[in-house]
């Protein structure tokens, strides 16, 4: 059985469809921010004595041992991000809760 189920994704509100349009921009959020601490890590350990510190350890780890889309659903499903209706556009728009 696959957890979390789309009904508790989304919660009667949304159908099939726009839960993968927001997974999708979710993952592209997270996919953004490993992308940004692996450069910022890798400039970091230049010019460095090489073993002082790897990669890997500059890197949060829910980024880089799961996958994005896995990652996305979960912060869906623990509501760290919300679907949003767009008053102007059709799609859906995903925004981080603060």
């Amino acid at each position: 059985m696959i957890y979390p189920t789309i009904q508790e994704l989304t919660k009667g509100n949304y159908n099939r469809y726009q839960l993968a349009i927001a997974t999708a921009k979710c993952a592209r959020l997270i996919t953004d921010e490993y992308v940004k601490q692996r450069s910022a890590a890798e400039s970091a350990l230049t010019g460095t004595k090489e073993g002082s510190s790897t990669i890997a350890s500059m890197i949060d780890p829910a980024l880089a041992n799961e996958k994005a889309v896995k990652n996305a659903i979960n912060s869906i499903h623990k509501g760290e991000y919300e679907i949003v209706d767009a008053p102007e556009a059709e799609e859906e728009e995903l925004l981080p809760e603060d």
